[in-house]
């Protein structure tokens, strides 16, 4: 069973995650990692953080020459900002002068503050801002070699950044060109354009982006308890991005205005698919298709113009204060998307075909696909 955690606060030392339960002998390439936690940090209208960190992975544990051992793996995002916040961030003795009293609605401040029963909502903010996604893009990308070694790939392209759209078809260079990692570069512009007038009214922007992943044969997941489902686990593991606040399979939404006759994907000889409005997934098991979804994402709660708020050692009404944060984090997003959609796809993999090496664990893959290709 994988097992996987986080730590770290935005402006401690850094942001650490640990992976255990990956066989041994699956070849890391780092250059997969650190490709990731660089298109995290891209994406037109971040913020100046952005501009400090230069986030690459530092394994601190359980690889050996490229390999896993089959042991916990530690992963390291460093800090550089840290050195500025050293003082305020320190664990034993800290100086005053970073404190926030006032929370920003649509952010975790001021239910954190009733959780934890903090005074100061800098204690929340920190573990709760979408840094913390840099650990969860290093694990996805260490991740992404074990899918790679089964033949599985994932890939994701923005499709929405506020009233500008996109429907046209994936193109991976054509992302590649993108500044929001849209596919079209008329679109692109358009997306830019929306996101620079954001910024000149103070305001922030939300959108949509798009997750595929390809190669997994039928029968991943299991329709016998509720938890175990796939599309539940990928919708947990999506949903608890900072900003998500819907994941649809497929047609999603579609699926509440077509009649059936319209909507369920046609089985023809040789398992073959002409559409794929089930997203991939059928009864919470993989049927053979592409895993298709679509995230939306809320506009970042952090406004340079301040939303109503209150000051909450005395109730009194203010503005929200503003901290450095970024404009529209939807590219971003769509990286973080990745890595937890190959993060539960893994963990679904490992738990119905788990193995305590690489070898052991391909053998049962392709055993999978062959029983796939005989019916």
């Amino acid at each position: 069973m994988l097992r996987f955690l986080t730590a770290g606060e935005s402006h401690g030392r850094g942001i650490f995650a640990i992976l255990e339960g990956l066989p041994a002998g699956v070849k890391i390439e780092r250059e997969l990692i650190d490709d990731d936690l660089k298109r995290r940090q891209g994406g037109y209208g971040r913020g100046g953080r952005m501009a400090i960190e230069q986030d690459r992975v530092d394994v601190l544990s359980g690889l050996r020459g490229g390999l896993t051992l089959g042991t916990p793996i530690m992963l390291a995002v460093w800090n550089r900002d840290f050195e500025n916040w050293q003082n305020y961030m320190d664990p034993w003795s800290i100086e005053a002068g970073r404190e926030l009293y006032t929370p920003r609605p649509g952010h975790a401040d001021l239910p954190g503050a009733v959780r934890f029963q903090h005074n100061d909502l800098r204690n929340v903010l920190e573990r709760a801002s979408a840094r913390e996604t840099a650990g969860r893009v290093a694990a996805g990308g260490l991740l992404r070699s074990l899918l790679k070694e089964l033949g599985v790939e994932c890939h994701s392209y923005v499709s929405r950044i506020g009233g500008v759209s996109f429907s046209g078809a994936y193109d991976a260079e054509a992302v590649k060109a993108s500044n929001v990692y849209c596919p079209d570069a008329e679109v692109s512009r358009q997306m830019e354009a929306a996101i620079e007038h954001a910024i000149a009214a103070g305001d922030t922007l939300g959108g949509e982006f798009k997750l595929v992943l390809t190669g997994l044969p039928a029968g991943i997941g299991t329709c016998t308890q509720w938890d175990k489902r796939l599309d539940a686990r990928i919708a947990e593991a999506l949903t608890s991005i900072p900003g998500i606040k819907a994941v649809q399979f497929g047609a999603g939404t579609a699926v509440a205005s077509l009649p059936g006759s319209q909507l369920h994907d046609p089985i023809v000889p040789d398992q073959l698919r002409p559409s794929n409005r089930a997203g991939g997934l059928e009864g919470g098991i993989t049927n053979g298709q592409p895993i298709e979804i679509t995230c939306s994402m809320k506009p970042i709660p952090t406004l340079k113009q301040g939303l109503p708020s209150i000051d909450i050692r005395t109730g009194e009404a203010v503005k929200a204060e503003y901290e450095r944060s970024d404009y529209c984090a939807v590219p971003a997003a769509a990286v973080v998307g990745e890595a937890m959609l190959i993060i539960a796809v893994a963990a679904a993999i490992l738990e119905d075909f788990g193995s305590t090496s690489m070898a052991a664990l391909k053998a049962a893959i392709k055993a999978q696909h062959d029983y796939w290709e005989a019916l």
